[in-house]
């Protein structure tokens, strides 16, 4: 459970540098994808109990494991909200995005 990261994409030059299957490992992302969010995902650390049920379900990887909690990776989250709706503790709340702000 590590943080994603941007790698930088390299085009292949040859045939012969394809990748078969998959261009990255796991973790890694070739872009930030935040921009157009309209609401964002604000976890409440002290309701949090660990259970890493949002970050099994983020589609975006945004959610990573920080000691025993989670945090979130405003460069890659886009707002839709599967994280708040998966916790059960309801550590998670969604609020309007301020416009220029990305924490």
């Amino acid at each position: 459970m590590i943080k994603p990261k941007i790698q930088r994409y390299k085009q292949p030059r040859t045939i012969s540098e394809y990748p078969v299957g998959p261009s990255f490992q796991a973790g890694h992302l070739v872009f930030t994808n935040s921009n157009y969010r309209t609401f964002k995902p604000i976890i409440d650390i002290t309701l949090c109990v660990g259970c890493l049920a949002c970050y099994a379900t983020c589609p975006d990887g945004a959610l990573f494991r920080r000691g025993k909690k989670v945090s979130i990776d405003y460069d890659f989250c886009k707002g839709c909200g599967i994280c708040a709706s998966e916790c059960k503790a309801k550590a998670i709340a969604m609020k309007k995005e301020e416009p220029g702000r990305n924490e």
